[in-house]
């Protein structure tokens, strides 16, 4: 699959202009188009992607329904229960402090106990199946990477450490070469905005 990455200056505010816009009306990265395709939620992206480049054998999907149905809940899991109390604990261990700012310690406090809530759910699903959904690596375990990779590099990792299956499985996850890649992109994202 050929991809051409564009780069957007978030702080210049690129992705505030008509142009980026007209792809996405609430002017966030990611967009992503394919053909007459536009979109522009990283879950629906992941999604298109996974079922339209999927190799045989290789899917971050099913075909069938009912497999199907068990990795689109678990998705769900992810966006509704596990990204709001990460991204609280990311938005005030990482980039607060990035902004000068001192984290609001009774938020922390508050995430890391509804995070740690998910992970004992996670631990449990954990002892069933080798990933999320399934003894496959799926799109939910896809989608956990950001966020796990933030949560590792802060005191938050407690979290994912002290619970051997989750700590086996983001371990796991992570160690994947085609998340090396995408960190490999990132930095090079990182080191244009810095240009």
């Amino acid at each position: 699959m050929a991809v051409r990455k564009v780069y957007v200056n978030l702080d210049a505010g690129e992705q505030k202009k008509k142009a980026f816009l007209s792809i996405n009306p609430f002017g966030q990265v990611p967009i992503y188009e394919d053909g007459g395709i536009k979109q522009f939620e990283s879950r629906a992206i992941i999604r298109c992607m996974a079922h339209e480049y999927g190799k045989k054998g290789e899917e971050l999907i099913y075909w069938d329904a009912k497999e199907q149905a068990i990795v689109a809940n678990w998705i769900d899991v992810e966006d509704h229960w596990f990204e709001p109390p990460a991204m609280k604990l990311i938005f005030e261990m990482v980039i607060k402090p990035k902004n000068g700012l001192a984290p609001d310690q009774g938020v922390v406090v508050e995430a890391e106990a509804k995070l740690g809530h998910v992970l004992d759910v996670y631990e449990r699903q954990l002892s069933k199946f080798k990933y999320l959904a399934s003894d496959k690596f799926t799109i939910v375990d896809v989608i956990h990477l950001p966020n796990l990779q933030s949560l590792m590099g802060m005191p938050a990792k407690k979290l994912i450490e002290s619970r051997p299956r989750v700590r086996a499985w983001c371990s796991e996850i992570l160690a994947r070469p085609s998340w090396a890649k995408v960190l490999e992109m990132k930095h090079k994202a990182q080191a244009y905005a810095a240009s």
